[in-house]
Formats: structure tokens, C-alpha cells, sequence
């Protein structure tokens, strides 16, 4: 069983969402939460695979509560939901730690696909989405485009997969390599870049024009 926090101020939209997730016998809801604060008190008291936050949330928004979930449970996955389909936000969901940035008008199996993306080590964006974040990521690039000098070739070919939003297992197939080994390798490429999170190897892989 896969189990899912889902944070939602709005008490309708929450049921229909759990009722949405759990169309996939796997995807059990084991957790809901009103606003980011009662999602961290949830956190601390219960394991989840998943987080489910809205942005815009009282007490605490949902991008707060993402950055404080990443930076105390960093192996939990957190995808953001929201009716804003909003480059700002998005951009600042990612740098929070998120996997993921989905709108609540996707379809039931886009959203399971999104969470089981997460939980695979992708990345997972909804299209409308991509579209407006991607062109900001490329214009944020300074300096030099070069990548660092210190990645070998076949640490660049897992950086431009990661770029490309393949999780672990697909990057395993393509490569020929154990999954295993490909977090072995994507360790070091944090520790080389002095990255936080395959999150932000994505958007390094954007910025030096590696994808």
C-alpha cells in the first residue's frame, strides 16, 4: 500500500480527491489535512509516501509546508495541486523541494500518473505547466552554459534523463544499468554539483542546455 497525506483547506474538493486517488487499489489516503500546519503535525506523527499540498492554504500555504517536509523528511515525495496554473508558483514548488506540480482540473489517471512518477524519482509537471516553466528555467541561466568539468560522460547521460523528467527505472532500462547503480551515480552528481535534490539536477540540466 502506497499512503497518501492529502492537505486540502476545502472539505468537498479534499473527498473528491481522495475518492480520485483511490480509483488505484494501490493509492490508500491515510492522512488529511486543512491547512500546511496540520500536514507537518501529520508528518511527524505518521510515515507517508506521498504528500498531496494545495498552495493556497490558511495558516500555512502549501510551498511553506513543502520546504518543511522536504528539509525534515527529505525521502517523502510532495506534489503540489492547485487551481493556479501559475509559472511563479511552480517555479517556487520546485525550489521548495516539490516533485511535482499538477492542477486540480487533471484527469483521476494524470494524477496517479503523477504520483507514481514521484515515488519512481521523477519529476512530474502537467503540461500547461511545463510549458510556462521550462522557457522561465532557460532564461534564468548565468554565466557560462558549460557543465562542470568533473561530470564523466555517463553521468551526464543520467542528468539529461533526470532533465527529461525519467525516473530511476526508466533511466535503469535505457542505460542497461542496475537501478541500484543509477542512485549510486546520481549521489555523486549531488555531491559534485552541490545539489540538493534530482529536482534541482533537472533544472541544471535545463539551465546548461543539457536536455
Amino acid at each position: 500500500m502506497i499512503r497518501i497525506l492529502l492537505a486540502e483547506d476545502q472539505g468537498m474538493v479534499r473527498q473528491g480527491l481522495k475518492l480520485m486517488v483511490e480509483t488505484d487499489v494501490e493509492l490508500k489516503v491515510t492522512g488529511e489535512a486543512s491547512n500546511g500546519k496540520e500536514a507537518v503535525t501529520l508528518c511527524e506523527k505518521q510515515h507517508f509516501d506521498v504528500i498531496i499540498l494545495d498552495i493556497r492554504m490558511p495558516e500555512m500555504n502549501g510551498l511553506e509546508a513543502a520546504r518543511i517536509i522536504h528539509s525534515r523528511w527529505p525521502d517523502r515525495k510532495v506534489l503540489m495541486l492547485t487551481t493556479f496554473n501559475d509559472d511563479e508558483y511552480a517555479l517556487e514548488a520546485l525550489k521548495s523541494g516539490a516533485s511535482g506540480y499538477m492542477l486540480k482540473d487533471a484527469e483521476p489517471h494524470e494524477l496517479i500518473k503523477a504520483i507514481r512518477s514521484c515515488l519512481a524519482g521523477g519529476l512530474s509537471l502537467q503540461d500547461q505547466v511545463a510549458a510556462k516553466v521550462m522557457p522561465r528555467l532557460i532564461k534564468q541561466q548565468t554565466g557560462s552554459q558549460e557543465v562542470d568539468p568533473s561530470i564523466t560522460p555517463r553521468e551526464l547521460d543520467i542528468i539529461r534523463r533526470i532533465g527529461e523528467g525519467r525516473s530511476n527505472k526508466e533511466i535503469s532500462e535505457e542505460l542497461s544499468l542496475s537501478v541500484g547503480t543509477i542512485k549510486n551515480h546520481i549521489s555523486i552528481i549531488l555531491d559534485k554539483l552541490e545539489l540538493r535534490d534530482r529536482t534541482q539536477i533537472a533544472i541544471y540540466a535545463i539551465r546548461h542546455n543539457v536536455v
